[in-house]
């Protein structure tokens, strides 16, 4: 076998040395290039804030109808008419229905005409008692026979009187043949149609009418939290925010209604919170996140959320020293809100945090600023949108209440 002389073994043997040396140049210069540094962490910034901020309670709401009410008929006959569209608004009064007004109208002419008899009989039976009552006092009848042209007079007379009751009732069954609206709301999904027959206050109902301006939000909060909420409603009418999660944009209402017992299967208590809904973005059947504006804790000591860091001895921010350098600071959080963190202990206003950044950072780190990110407006009481509510995990009530401890 021929070899070739290009391979020989000194050969393989330099080529294999010079690939080791460059393995080894090139780990060696890529572990001088990972080697830390003093480089500068770009890091994004805020400013602490003191300001107001609200104490709020959060839940899941249902939408109810501020009235509802299932039309039905008082009378059995034909349907022949309807008066409006299906999801129509319709106002108190509003003809809906009518049913056909032959027979009431017929039943009502004859206890007219039963009445005009009646009328006339007890006439004749008050004279025939007048003719006795004077036989009587000249002692041509006896007074038995007075006696009975007197009961057979105020007998009619109770007729009469019947019969003006028989008549008024036709009359109301007549009025019963035209349907009007009770209240001012929505209309639902027609159940029955134009030509159907129907029978007096039998189901289904012909149709389902809502009210929906103004309109609730129910929902449940932890028994809990009852005593706190009912002495804030002592003061006043606390604000309520309600959101869909389609649109975060509150809507403003009321507290109006605070449940009379506790729910001991769930150890809820019931509340109501009243909408105008001019613009009708509630609408009955919907959930919604609902928020409970309880007061307005003054002078708080805010950050953003996102400058809190979870650590092994608990929570802490990166506050910014003026030679740019950062120190790992612990904190103790009262509670979120709205992006916001209320902050206890551990920072001051007009110190700077970092907000974005942090995971690159140790204390002592130096750091450059990308950006100053201007703090959020201050949340007016039942006004904003719904915020989260938070305290440490073991935080007392009083805490959670946002109350001074």
């Amino acid at each position: 076998m021929l070899r070739d002389p290009r391979f020989t073994f000194p050969t393989l043997a330099r080529l294999a040395v010079l690939c080791a040396a460059l393995l080894i140049a090139l780990a060696c210069s890529r572990t001088k290039a990972a080697a830390p540094g003093n480089s500068v962490v770009p890091v994004l910034a805020a400013t602490v804030e003191q300001r107001d901020m609200p104490v709020e309670l959060e839940a899941i709401g249902s939408v109810e109808a501020y009235s509802s009410v299932a039309v039905k008929t008082q009378v059995t006959g034909e349907l022949t008419g309807v008066y409006f569209r299906e999801g129509q608004d319709v106002n108190k009064g509003d003809l809906l229905f009518t049913l056909d007004k032959r027979p009431f109208e017929a039943d009502v002419k004859r206890q007219e005409a039963n009445l005009e008899h009646d009328i006339a009989q007890a006439k004749l039976a008050h004279l025939d008692a007048d003719r006795y009552a004077g036989l009587y006092q000249g002692g041509v009848v006896s007074k038995q026979q007075y006696d009975q042209a007197k009961a057979n007079a105020d007998a009619l007379d109770a007729a009469v009187e019947a019969d003006k009751a028989a008549v008024e009732n036709a009359r109301v069954q007549l009025v019963y043949c035209s349907i009007y609206s009770p209240i001012n709301g929505r209309t639902g999904t027609l159940m029955i149609h134009q030509g159907n027959m129907i029978k007096a206050n039998d189901t289904p109902f012909l149709i389902n009418i809502n009210q929906v301006e103004p309109i609730y939000v129910t929902f449940t909060v932890p028994e809990q939290y009852l005593a706190a909420i009912k002495r804030f409603a002592s003061a006043g009418k606390l604000p309520v925010q309600a959101s869909v999660q389609e649109d975060r944009r509150p809507v403003v209402g009321k507290l109006s209604f605070i449940d009379n017992t506790v729910d001991q299967t769930t150890g809820t208590i019931k509340l109501k919170g009243e909408f105008s809904n001019r613009d009708r973005r509630l609408w009955p059947g919907q959930f919604v996140n609902v928020t409970l504006v309880l007061h307005t804790q003054p002078n708080a000591v805010v950050v953003p959320s996102q400058a809190v860091q979870n650590g092994q001895q608990g929570q802490f921010v990166f506050v910014i020293q003026h030679d740019m350098t950062v120190e790992m600071r612990p904190v103790r959080v009262n509670r979120n809100s709205n992006g916001q963190s209320i902050i206890d202990v551990g920072v001051k206003p007009g110190e700077r945090v970092v907000i974005d950044g942090q995971l690159r950072l140790v204390p002592g780190s130096r750091i450059q600023i990308k950006q100053s990110v201007a703090p959020a407006p201050a949340p007016a009481a039942g006004t904003q949108p719904s915020a989260q509510w938070q305290c440490p995990i073991g935080a007392s009530f009083r805490c959670q209440m946002g109350l001074p401890s």
